[in-house]
């Protein structure tokens, strides 16, 4: 007589047990996937220096960038003041000079020289991670640090800036040939169909060069103020940054952004505390993805 079948050991899976050998599986993948890029960077020149980092930690720089603000607002507030008040001339001389319809491809070159701008507030926090007390002078004489190379990036950034806004002229005379370069006849014309192809267009090759600028930008500056490096060399290790992590750079994009359009649509008032937030926390975030140490 032959004994009935028994059970088998195991019991079968559950919908939990499941859900966390996908999970394993995953992180497994993402792990080897880390891995590969790793070793991919580490064959590029300085590929060793740059990290890879997740989008928690662009919102880790964030939080430090409020810390730093909340640490000393006086000089913050001061520095970022005083580009508000560049931008202010900025706008009131285009108004006299009858060239109001570039105010809008100047904000967007505004977002492309904006890391120059911003070289104080790294100065800044670095003085607080440091352990120094903060200076508003030497934040100011920032660019003293590498002065031959910040100003050559500086040089470049302009040169970007002055390429993009003359595009803009191109792409506008190319749409609206027989228009009139006045606010009100810029307004006129954007309401129509054409209008709106010139908006698209536009806003296809300005993002485009936003990219561009960013990519090359992001990280190149405050490692011009930490390290004595030259302007392309600091550009390179920025691209080679931002092409590396793709998805934590498209929000830090992203959030950049959108800061900027938050103090802009105040007045300019807005970005005496958006602009040295997001300073603060760009030096953090160089600190976080280049590593010279």
């Amino acid at each position: 007589m032959t004994a009935p079948d028994t059970a088998p050991d195991t019991a079968p899976d559950t919908p939990s047990s499941a859900a966390s050998s996908a999970a394993s599986g995953a992180a497994s993948a993402a792990a080897r996937q880390a891995a590969d890029k790793r070793r991919s960077l580490n064959m590029l020149p300085y590929g060793d220096r740059v990290m890879l980092i997740s989008t928690a930690d662009v919102w880790g720089w964030l939080r430090l960038g409020w810390r730093d603000y909340l640490r000393h607002p006086g000089r913050s507030t001061a520095y970022g003041a005083v580009f508000v008040a560049i931008g202010y001339g900025l706008a009131f001389g285009l108004k006299a000079l009858g060239m109001l319809y570039l105010i809008t491809p100047m904000i967007a070159g505004f977002l492309l020289v904006a890391p120059l701008l911003a070289l104080g507030f790294y100065a800044l926090s670095r003085d607080a991670e440091q352990g120094r007390p903060p200076s508003l002078w030497r934040a100011l004489n920032a660019w003293q640090a590498n002065s031959f190379h910040v100003i050559t990036a500086g040089l470049l950034l302009m040169l970007f800036m002055m390429i993009w806004v003359r595009i803009a002229a191109l792409i506008f005379a190319l749409f609206f040939p027989y228009t009139s370069l006045t606010w009100h006849a810029t307004l006129e014309a954007l309401l129509t169909p054409d209008g709106l192809l010139f908006l698209a267009v536009g806003t296809g090759v300005g993002g485009v060069m936003a990219v561009i600028g960013f990519t090359f930008s992001a990280f190149s500056l405050p490692l011009l103020l930490d390290r004595k490096v030259d302007a392309f060399a600091a550009g390179y290790l920025s691209g080679l940054a931002v092409l590396a992590n793709p998805g934590p750079m498209l929000l830090w994009a992203a959030i950049i952004t959108a800061l900027t359009v938050l103090g802009l649509l105040t007045g300019f008032l807005g970005l005496m505390v958006t602009l040295p937030l997001l300073g603060h926390a760009t030096w953090y975030a160089y600190r976080r993805i280049l590593r010279w140490d």
